[in-house]
């Protein structure tokens, strides 16, 4: 756990939610340094927006506590709420009025003056390369624009934390790398920023440290190559080629393991951690492949990604499970803390 408060932008220590009888948090502890990017990861319903919904003053803890930007959330909520900027899955803009107005009302939601907040809107239309775009409704923007419109609104405030809910999120993978960008020009000024998301790549290129949740816990916290090392040494990758024979494939290759292979049911991609075994484990995985008549392509020795991590952590992939009812839609957040639509 990190340290004093000039040293720590988000702190929650053993903070517990249930809807109903789903226990949507089981006291999950989080700690963010200022200027980083913490990825917080997992599937839907692992407990990822409820831990935002409360560190944002959006829901109240059934237990634990929980500090931002050295305020408590549920005592000092007015004041976390004048610190933090808020993006979540759907953009919560106004989809009738410009870019430009959706800016302006929210500037002058911050008490700024009308010069103020107009100044701030160009400030940010420059920004996120909505320049051309800025006299239009929103409700023609492209996915990419709203939410690079949304985003430009979390920032309004100049928040000293941002928390992204799962930013990227349906985007089309050009708008997804744009994105990328942007968060990491944030970062670069030195935003202390908590990303959500369910892509393992996302939090692999853009995080500082990552925290996993599964089922409303944090089962593993390190840098991307620290929880890398935890499923030790290379994995070893193939394809088979008839569907009949995966049976037989993983029979072969399951001595020269540590650990049970994976295999993509859709693909019949198979996957397995061979440990430091190098280039003499591809040799051993071909002769025991063509040992038991196992026709393979693509077979080759790869280090572990991420979701090779969650599936050795949680002993599945990282589908998506149901989120708990009473969650809903996410709603923006207005300065004065009001929900807003």
């Amino acid at each position: 756990m990190a340290g004093t408060d000039s040293e720590t932008a988000i702190l929650a220590e053993g903070v517990t939610k249930s809807f109903g009888d789903v226990k949507a948090l089981r006291g999950i502890d989080l700690a963010v340094r200022r200027g980083t990017v913490l990825g917080v990861l997992g599937p839907n319903g692992a407990g990822k927006t409820t831990a935002v919904r409360i560190l944002t003053t959006l829901l109240r803890p059934d237990g634990g506590r929980a500090r931002v930007d050295g305020h408590d959330v549920v005592r000092e909520a007015a004041a976390v709420r004048r610190s933090i900027g808020l993006a979540g899955q759907s953009a919560a803009i106004q989809e009738e009025l410009t870019g430009r107005e959706n800016l302006e009302i929210i500037g002058r939601l911050y008490h700024l003056t009308w010069p103020q907040a107009r100044a701030r809107a160009t400030e940010l239309l420059e920004q996120f390369d909505l320049v051309d775009a800025a006299d239009r409704a929103a409700k023609g923007f492209s996915g990419g624009m709203q939410r690079r419109l949304d985003l430009a609104a979390s920032l309004v405030g100049n928040p000293a934390v941002l928390f992204l809910d799962e930013p990227t999120t349906g985007l089309d993978p050009r708008s997804r790398l744009s994105m990328w960008d942007v968060i990491r020009s944030l970062v670069a000024q030195g935003t202390t920023l908590l990303l959500t998301t369910q892509y393992l790549d996302e939090a692999d290129e853009l995080a500082d440290e990552i925290v996993v949740i599964d089922r409303g816990l944090v089962i593993a916290a390190g840098s991307s190559e620290e929880l890398k090392n935890r499923v030790g040494g290379d994995v070893l990758e193939f394809t088979v080629a008839d569907q009949h024979q995966v049976a037989a494939a993983l029979g072969a290759i399951a001595p020269l393991g540590e650990g049970e292979p994976h295999v993509e049911a859709d693909t019949g991609r198979i996957s397995i951690g061979v440990g430091s075994g190098g280039s003499e484990a591809l040799v051993s995985g071909v002769r025991a492949l063509d040992a038991a008549g196992v026709a393979a392509r693509g077979l080759t020795l790869r280090r572990p990604s991420l979701d090779d991590v969650f599936l050795a952590l949680t002993g599945h992939a990282a589908e998506e499970t149901p989120e708990p009812a009473g969650r809903g839609r996410k709603r923006g957040r207005a300065p004065d803390g009001k929900a807003s639509s």
